[in-house]
């Protein structure tokens, strides 16, 4: 925790309230009791068995998706959570500017462990697919043409196809073909330099951008978001030697997946588990109830491995690495105007 003194700064009612919080901390590999009796009568158990201490559930996600040293762990749905740990002999007094959080122990017990993220990233395709559902919500249900039955049916199925169609058409374009350039500040910025005021932008419109290249510019825009995270640890000291995708976008989209590792110039694998959190939790219980000596050890007996791995497509490398140095000046001039 800060010191007093930080507190009292703030305001004199806080000074001495360091002194009422806790003083020692504890991994999720560690017991925290056993169950009590009344909830071992409820859950037909018994009182012999551990209960762990808690974590975060995406800490808890990048372990059951078998984090690595230096090995970025992206948590990839409406919005990311970015995850890294270290060895702490080798992090020492450094700390990372600019991003979420470091703890030691956060994610792996013995290690520090580092987060970062995005405020919307599968969120920011939403968005976009809602902006165009608006005639089928707003005009088709109201149609005196069709039966309100039907209407209803042909905006679920138009909305439940809408990301696949328009991934299928975005990825026919060539990258750098379509002068649209997104910023993916739609929920502000959470990673690097938290800014929840900023705003996102589209850039390079005209009376030809069609449904496809702005979809294609949200798209590269939350991959260069991605970069920037990593930009930020590599700058900051901190090696980024590899890529782990989890969650529901990195199992769902080839089309984003493949983007990405092209525009960080880095292989990226995507985890096995459809419920990596769960297993996580579960690699927790089993080191906190002597199963296992550590949580590594879990990990390696209860993983489920990689199903696919993308590799940087050379020839679209330098191309987003471009375009990416395009999408910072834009950033740049957005944080002007949002400052302004």
């Amino acid at each position: 925790m800060p010191p007093n003194k930080f507190f009292a700064s703030l305001d004199p009612l806080l000074d001495g309230f360091t002194a009422r919080l806790f003083k020692q901390t504890y991994t999720s590999a560690e017991p925290a009791g056993r169950l009590c009796p009344v909830w071992a009568e409820r859950l037909g158990l018994t009182t012999s068995v551990t209960i762990g201490i808690g974590a975060f559930d995406a800490h808890m996600g990048a372990v059951g998706g078998q984090i690595e040293p230096y090995h970025l762990s992206k948590v990839m749905g409406t919005s990311t959570c970015d995850m890294l740990v270290a060895p702490l002999e080798e992090v020492k007094e450094l700390l990372v500017d600019g991003i979420c959080g470091q703890v030691p122990g956060s994610v792996i017990p013995g290690m520090m462990g580092m987060e970062a993220g995005q405020s919307a990233f599968g969120d920011s395709y939403a968005w976009f697919c809602q902006l165009l559902s608006w005639p089928m919500q707003n005009i088709l249900m109201r149609s005196s043409i069709i039966d309100q039955q039907t209407a209803r049916a042909v905006a679920q199925e138009s909305s439940k196809k809408m990301i696949a169609e328009l991934s299928k058409q975005a990825a026919a374009l060539a990258p750098g073909e379509s002068k649209t350039l997104a910023v993916d500040w739609l929920n502000g910025r959470r990673t690097p330099d938290a800014n929840q005021l900023l705003k996102g932008a589209l850039t390079g419109l005209d009376l030809g951008t069609n449904a496809p290249e702005i979809f294609r510019a949200i798209v590269e825009s939350t991959c260069f978001g991605a970069r920037a995270i990593v930009d930020r640890f590599f700058r900051e000291g901190i090696a980024v030697k590899g890529l782990i995708g989890l969650g529901g976008v990195a199992k769902k989209s080839p089309f984003i997946m493949q983007m990405l590792a092209d525009t960080i110039n880095m292989p990226i694998r995507i985890h096995g588990s459809e419920q990596t959190c769960a297993l996580g939790a579960s690699m927790f219980a089993a080191t906190a109830a002597g199963i296992y000596e550590k949580v590594e050890d879990a990990m390696n007996s209860m993983g489920q491995g990689f199903e696919t791995e993308y590799f940087p497509d050379m020839q679209r490398v330098p191309i987003y690495a471009k375009r990416y140095e395009s999408y910072k000046r834009l950033g740049s001039f957005i944080e002007i105007q949002t400052i302004d």
